[in-house]
């Protein structure tokens, strides 16, 4: 235990986290050679997107005065939206790196992530990324570095990871600086779960790490939150391929494999104890997450319901920050109301459903959670606008807000100040510099403003170089309307969205003229409305598909063709009474589109 090093690594996005493990790897010989960039990030979608979704473990072999340390490296994701990750990862180290690059320096999200690990005592290693770069300004980023980690400029080790300048040093540091864990090896054993997976041949697997005791192959263990016992048919390590052991001890980490079947028997944060010998109480769990984002899956093929229900399980599995439950429609059938931590992980979802389980499907316009309170002094909480209750029977609304840090250089500032008070912002924090060109402001502001194309209006306002991380702060009073549709007089709840007062018209306007062209013309005409608590207030007509009945009318009297005409209109008329109107999937595919 002595020897063992527990850390993560602690960066904003492409501030070079994924490139420095590879390094790790490759200076502590845990890979031959070069085979490829983003080892640890294997799934496809990661490679594509260039980001880092889940966080992975590896384990390495480092030798320093003779002595051989095991480093246990946690890979973290850098995005806002996937910040529970990294707050699980830091529950099972005791040090952490801290990643700046050198040409952008001090990011929001950095110092977000940074506060976590400060607050469970973790050691920050502060390493300086992309030093061989020529428009790098090391000397202000270290400067900010030794403000922020209060440390002195010789603990702030320089990097390339690209090239692997200054590796050599941070594996000493590691050994140096970041603490053995502690644990008694002679207690029950306690472990605790910090991610897990499904594996179709030998059922879910569970990384944990041993904070007293050890796991021993062939062992009856007990899953504390739900009392199951389970035998232990295979313990390992974690390095790039899982190696099996005989035996985890105390402060290492390890996965599991025990023939589970049923994913809602491992949770993440649960704690592992012996069967016959069991330890007294669980560990501390992670805080319960709580999803920011809503928004409806189904499937375009309506017989793989139950397929994108047992996907949906293991996706959970792998990310216990997605929660769904079972709803339908009368446009799209069964599916599933899903909470995300924000868009880009809703985005990911979907596309793992896809890429990994090879199942098409449509996303809902994505909506926030409300309180609603109503009048007979019941609060409920509105996560589908479907569930919104009529006007009079409620007394107020409440929506959340968040305090939103951005970090921008000062020439930006303005632009950035009028977009966020476009969104209802209130400036509380103003024009905090960090260094002569670079400032913090914050705002709190509703999370329905932002959970749309803030953070791409952001990055385009500021050419880039803004940056924002946002925390969750309550729930306050606003005054917001509900839009529905309603296609042929009949109500589409599938496309009911909650807006402010001030922006109904616009997206009433909005959601007619795209309907317009996206349905499809029909024998009869279609009229689309949308209504604002009860009342019309924009209106598009589908004119219908007409033949031309007088074209055999080449002569003789006019009122011939006028009998005709007429004849034509009431069997549109009478067919619109009993005609349905059917909407194709690919329409709502379309509209349904978050940049609509």
């Amino acid at each position: 235990m002595h020897y063992i090093r527990n850390f993560c690594i602690i960066a904003h996005i492409d501030h070079g986290k994924s490139t420095l493990a590879d390094r790790l790897l490759e200076f502590t010989k845990t890979v031959s050679e070069r085979k490829r960039n983003q080892l640890l990030d294997d799934m496809d979608l990661e490679r594509e997107r260039g980001i880092t979704i889940k966080s992975h473990a590896v384990q390495m072999e480092y030798k320093y005065n003779d002595q051989v340390y095991i480093l246990n490296l946690i890979d973290t994701p850098g995005h806002v939206d996937f910040s529970y990750e990294v707050s699980r990862s830091i529950a099972a180290c005791e040090g952490a790196l801290l990643v700046v690059d050198c040409t952008k320096s001090i990011q929001a999200q950095t110092i977000s992530n940074l506060s976590l690990a400060l607050k469970k005592n973790l050691v920050i290693i502060p390493v300086l990324n992309k030093i061989d770069l020529l428009d790098s300004i090391s000397e202000e980023v270290m400067e900010e570095i030794m403000e922020l980690v209060q440390c002195k400029m010789e603990d702030i080790i320089p990097v390339s990871a690209k090239n692997g300048l200054g590796i050599d040093n941070v594996l000493e540091k590691i050994v140096t600086c970041i603490p053995a864990p502690k644990g008694d090896h002679k207690a029950p054993l306690q472990a605790l779960i910090f991610d897990s997976l499904y594996n179709p041949f030998t059922g879910i697997e569970a990384f944990f790490r041993v904070k007293n005791g050890s796991i021993r192959k062939g062992q009856k263990l007990r899953f504390m939150s739900t009392g199951k016992v389970y035998y232990a048919y295979e313990v390992g390590i974690l390095k790039l391929k899982r190696i099996s052991k005989n035996q985890i001890n105390t402060g290492d980490v390890g996965y599991l494999v025990s023939g589970i079947k049923n994913t809602f028997e491992v949770k993440v944060g649960d704690t592992i104890t012996d069967a016959q010998n069991p330890a007294v109480k669980a560990i501390e769990k992670f805080e319960e997450i709580q999803p920011m984002v809503f928004a409806s899956i189904y499937p375009v093929d309506s017989d793989k319901y139950e397929e994108l229900r047992s996907s949906m399980e293991k996706l959970h599995l792998n990310d216990a920050a997605f929660s769904f439950s079972s709803e339908s429609s009368p446009a799209l059938g069964f599916g599933f109301h899903c909470g995300f931590l924000g868009l880009l992980h809703m985005e990911v979802i979907k596309d793992r459903l896809e890429r990994e389980y090879g199942i098409s499907v449509i996303l809902t316009i994505p909506n926030v959670s409300y309180k609603v309170h109503m009048k007979n002094n019941q609060i409920i909480l509105v996560n589908n606008p479907s569930d919104f209750p009529e006007m009079e029977k409620f007394k107020k609304v409440e929506e959340p807000y968040v305090s939103v840090s951005i970090m921008t250089k000062n020439v930006y500032i303005g632009n950035i100040i009028s977009l966020c008070i476009g969104k209802r912002g209130i400036m509380i924090e103003n024009q905090n510099y960090f260094t002569s060109e670079r400032i913090k402001i914050i705002f709190e502001m509703p999370l329905s403003e932002i959970v749309f194309d803030f953070y791409d209006q952001l990055k385009t306002i500021s050419r880039g170089y803004a940056s924002f991380d946002y925390n969750f702060i309550g729930y306050r009073d606003s005054d917001l309307r509900k839009i529905t549709v309603l296609i042929n007089y009949e109500k589409i709840e599938s496309l009911s969205i909650l807006v402010h007062k001030t922006k109904a018209l616009f997206f009433a306007k909005k959601i007619c003229q795209e309907l317009a062209v996206l349905i499809p013309k029909h024998q009869f005409s279609i009229p689309i409305q949308v209504s604002v608590s009860g009342k019309i207030i924009a209106r598009e007509t589908i004119k219908a598909l007409r033949k031309n009945v007088t074209e055999k009318c080449y002569g003789g009297d006019v009122s011939r063709k006028k009998k005709l005409i007429e004849k034509q209109r009431k069997g549109k008329k009478k067919m619109r009474k009993i005609g349905k109107v059917e909407i194709p999937s690919s329409a709502f595919m379309t509209f349904l589109k978050v940049k609509n």
